[in-house]
C-alpha cells in the first residue's frame, strides 16, 4: 500500500512539473510573438520614413536637375556671345590689316613724293635768278611760296633724317661683315684643331682596340696548346662539364667516380694557361662557377650552384698540382643559378645549362671590354 501511493505521488509530481514547463514555454513563445510583433512595427516606421526621404531626395533632384537645365541654357548664350566677339575681333583684325596695307602705301607715296621734291629743288635752283626779277610782279605769291618753301623744308628735314638712318645703318652692317670674318677665322682655327685631335684619337682607338683584342688572343693560344684533347667554348674559352657525371640530382656532392676525370681536365686547361707566357702575364683569376637550370626557384639554384661550385674547388685545392705551381690565390667560385642558361633555336637546354664552368680573367678584363664597348658605339 505505500508503495502505491509512492508512485501516485510521483506521478502527480511529474504532470504538474510538466504543467508548469509548458506554462513556461507558452509565456516564452508569447514574448517571441510580441518582439516579432514590435519588431515588425518599429520596421514599417523605419520604411515610411525612408520612402519619405527617398520623395525628398528625388524632389531635390528633380529641382537640381531644372537648375541644371538652366545653367545649360546660361553656358549657351554665354558661347554665342562669345562666338559673336570672335567674329568682330576677326573683323577688327582684317580691318587692322587693310590699315597696314593703306599706311604702306601712303609711305610709297611719300617717298614719291621726296623725290619730286627734290627734283622740284633743284629746278628752283635754276630758276632762282629769274624769280628775283619776277618778285615784284609776284608778291602776290609770295605768301603761297612761303608755305611751300616751309613744306620743302620740312621734307628736306626728314630726307636727311633718313639720310642719317641709312649712313648708321651702312656702317652697322660693315662692323657686322667684319665681326663674321673674324667668326670664320675663328671656325676655321677650331676645324683645323679639331682635325688633329680627330687624328689623335683615331690612333688611341687604334691603340685601346689592340689591347682589347688580347682574350680573343689568349683564347686561340689555350685552344691551340689544348688541341683536340678538350673542347673549350669558342667566345668565353671556358671549360664546360656537366653536373650530371660530376653530382647526383639536387646534390652538392661530388661523386668519387668524377673527381678522376674533373682532376685531369682542369690540369691541362690550367696548364695550358699558366705554361704559355704570352696568356700568364694576362691572367688575373680562375673562375669556378656553377650553374643550373630553370627548375625550381632562383633561390634554391642559387645555392645549390654556390655549393656546387665551392665542393669542386674545394677538391681541387687538395691536389699537389695546385700547391706545387702556388694558384691558390687565383681560385675563385661562385654560383649563378639559372641566369646563363645554354639555349639552342631559343630553346633552354635543360641537361647542359647543368654545368660546372672553369674560365679565365684578365687583368682590367672589365675595363677594357667597356673601353671597347664605348669606341664600338654609334
Amino acid at each position: 500500500m505505500f508503495n502505491r501511493d509512492n508512485s501516485n505521488n510521483q506521478n502527480s509530481n511529474f504532470w504538474i512539473s510538466y504543467a508548469d514547463l509548458m506554462a513556461g514555454l507558452l509565456f516564452v513563445f508569447i514574448l517571441l510573438i510580441g518582439a516579432i510583433i514590435v519588431k515588425s512595427t518599429i520596421l514599417k516606421k523605419t520604411l515610411k520614413n525612408k520612402e519619405i526621404t527617398l520623395k525628398q531626395q528625388s524632389t531635390d533632384i528633380e529641382k537640381k536637375s531644372k537648375a541644371i537645365t538652366i545653367r545649360d541654357e546660361e553656358i549657351n548664350k554665354l558661347k554665342n556671345l562669345l562666338a559673336q566677339r570672335e567674329k568682330y575681333i576677326y573683323e577688327s583684325d582684317n580691318k587692322l590689316i587693310i590699315s597696314e596695307n593703306t599706311i604702306k602705301l601712303k609711305e610709297k607715296e611719300i617717298s614719291k613724293l621726296n623725290q619730286m621734291l627734290l627734283a622740284q629743288n633743284l629746278k628752283i635752283n635754276k630758276f632762282a635768278d629769274k624769280i628775283v626779277l619776277l618778285e615784284n610782279l609776284a608778291d602776290e605769291y609770295n605768301s603761297t611760296l612761303e608755305n611751300q618753301k616751309s613744306k620743302l623744308n620740312e621734307y628736306k628735314n626728314r630726307v636727311l633724317i633718313m639720310g642719317n638712318k641709312l649712313s648708321n645703318n651702312s656702317e652697322k652692317l660693315k662692323l657686322s661683315d667684319e665681326k663674321l670674318l673674324k667668326v670664320l677665322q675663328a671656325l676655321d682655327d677650331k676645324q683645323t684643331k679639331y682635325n688633329e685631335l680627330l687624328a689623335k684619337l683615331q690612333a688611341q682607338k687604334a691603340k685601346i682596340k689592340s689591347l682589347t683584342g688580347i682574350k680573343l688572343k689568349v683564347i686561340s693560344e689555350l685552344k691551340s696548346a689544348l688541341g683536340k684533347s678538350i673542347n673549350i667554348d669558342k667566345k668565353s674559352g671556358s671549360l664546360r662539364l656537366s653536373s650530371n657525371i660530376l653530382f647526383d640530382k639536387g646534390s652538392a656532392i661530388l661523386k668519387e667516380g668524377a673527381k678522376a676525370e674533373l682532376k685531369s681536365n682542369f690540369i691541362k686547361y690550367v696548364d695550358a694557361l699558366i705554361s704559355n707566357p704570352n696568356i700568364f702575364s694576362y691572367l688575373d683569376k680562375i673562375i669556378i662557377e656553377g650553374h643550373t637550370d630553370s627548375d625550381g626557384g632562383y633561390l634554391y639554384n642559387l645555392g645549390l650552384s654556390q655549393k656546387r661550385a665551392y665542393a669542386v674547388m674545394n677538391y681541387l685545392l687538395s691536389l699537389d698540382y695546385i700547391k706545387k705551381h702556388n694558384i691558390k690565390t687565383k681560385l675563385v667560385a661562385s654560383g649563378r643559378s639559372y641566369l646563363d642558361p645554354i639555349k639552342i633555336d631559343g630553346v633552354e637546354d635543360k641537361d647542359a645549362s647543368r654545368r660546372i664552368e672553369i674560365k679565365f680573367r684578365l687583368k682590367n678584363e672589365d675595363a677594357m671590354y667597356e673601353i671597347e664597348r664605348i669606341l664600338d658605339a654609334d
